[in-house]
């Protein structure tokens, strides 16, 4: 595969999923101490990745969730915030300004941090009450966050929720970094051609629901216009009928991910109308993709960890397809962040 480490990816996702023993001692620990609420604060995108791991809480839990951007919530507040709050702060770098400032605003506050870093001996991992490290870079980072913020949880959910099957989802999950890599083999010919068709659009509308929503979000986001300066509209398959539908016409890209969760219904609405006003649909569906001894159960939970590794894929060819390095960025240097 292109610019592929198969072991290095293996340790990055084996090494996330190896914190779900030590997650979950904290978690029981907090929780039995009287935590109430837990804050994900992100900065951009390894923010925009927790928004899973918050409505699985919110929809399996009695214990409110919270997605925030820790840039608006320094500047508004929350009232929910405070003791008792258990506040997740993901920061691949570790040096992330915004990072740093929304730790020791919760801290301010009475929460108790937790941070999930790259990088050990960084301001992030130095400032959090506690500092869970998995060394990661830009082309594994999606899974690892998705995969860590997963357990956590998973964990939560075990004891405020519902969740009787917590030990085998763990076993399940343990399959996957070496199916994952198997899952990137079989889309390696499809992302090559991909890329080659694709490379010289300038414009495209991603949509998707549920857990590939947040893929789509961050795919059209943090790589195709951050590290490939390519125009993009994000917006969720529910709103897709109420504006963007408008804006569909013959050679207008869309591409529709689709996951395996209850949502899936509003991606196929999108499906079945966007082939009536364009010719350019790309439809990529983490169903697609066998998972030997992974049950639906737990696909259900795992479509946007599939879709961010096969866009890996399309991603370390685009880059090559349009002679635009991923590293390559016009204006971080000049900002104060």
């Amino acid at each position: 595969m292109l610019n592929f480490d198969e072991a290095r990816f293996i340790r990055i996702q084996s090494g996330a999923l190896a914190l779900a023993g030590p997650l979950d001692t904290l978690v029981g620990e907090l929780l039995d101490g009287g935590a109430k609420n837990v804050f994900f604060l992100g900065a951009g995108g390894a923010g925009v990745l927790m928004q899973p791991a918050a409505q699985l809480i919110n929809r399996n839990a009695d214990f409110p969730a919270y997605l925030e951007n820790a840039a608006e919530i320094m500047a508004v507040g929350s009232s929910n915030l405070g003791a008792g709050s258990i506040v997740v702060v993901p920061s691949l770098s570790g040096t992330t300004k915004e990072a740093v400032e929304v730790v020791e605003f919760a801290k301010a506050q009475g929460a108790v941090t937790i941070a999930l870093v790259g990088h050990d001996d960084t301001p992030v991992a130095r400032a959090a009450d506690h500092t869970f490290v998995n060394f990661a870079a830009d082309d594994t980072s999606s899974e690892s966050f998705y995969l860590q913020s997963l357990v956590l949880a998973l964990s939560i959910i075990r004891r405020r929720g519902d969740f009787v099957e917590y030990e085998q989802t763990l076993a399940e999950l343990d399959l996957l970094p070496a199916l994952l890599v198997e899952t990137k083999r079989s889309f390696e010919d499809r992302a090559a051609r991909l890329a080659e068709s694709t490379k010289d659009v300038g414009y495209h509308i991603f949509t998707g629901a549920g857990e590939a929503w947040t893929e789509a979000w961050y795919f059209a986001t943090c790589i195709l216009e951050e590290m490939q300066w390519v125009r993009t509209r994000p917006v969720h398959a529910s709103d897709f009928f109420h504006g963007t539908l408008e804006l569909v016409e013959k050679g207008v890209s869309v591409f529709l991910l689709k996951g395996e969760d209850a949502s899936r219904p509003l991606a196929d609405r999108v499906e079945s109308f966007a082939p009536t006003v364009t010719d350019s649909l790309t439809v990529i569906d983490s169903a697609e993709f066998e998972l030997p001894g992974v049950s639906s159960r737990v696909r259900g939970l795992i479509s946007h960890v599939v879709l961010a590794t096969v866009l890996e894929r399309y991603s370390a060819h685009l880059e090559i397809a349009r002679d635009h390095p991923l590293t390559t960025r016009r204006y971080y240097r000049r900002l104060d962040y």
